[in-house]
């Protein structure tokens, strides 16, 4: 079981039990005109998902395993599950 942490522009913005529900946290940031692909092309975006093995991993500061790089099209399918 892991632990995923979203990052927009180097800030968390989001986490989740899976990453399904963690590239659901850029609702938070969604673009007024709802571009992802404008979105993410801003090089300071850098949208990514730290995954940990834990969440106790993740409060204890642990390193993540590994970062994903998220596309635009990630983003956009996990829009069209919330329906937004």
């Amino acid at each position: 079981m892991g632990f995923y942490e979203v990052i927009w522009h180097g800030e968390g913005i989001g986490d989740g039990a899976d990453l399904q529900e963690a590239l659901q946290s850029f609702l938070a940031v969604k673009p007024d005109d709802g571009d992802w692909f404008v979105a993410c092309s801003d090089p300071n975006a850098d949208p990514h998902v730290d995954r940990f093995a834990s969440f106790e991993d993740y409060l204890d500061n642990a390193d993540a395993l590994e970062t994903i790089l998220v596309t635009p099209e990630m983003i956009v399918n996990a829009m069209e599950i919330l329906n937004v």
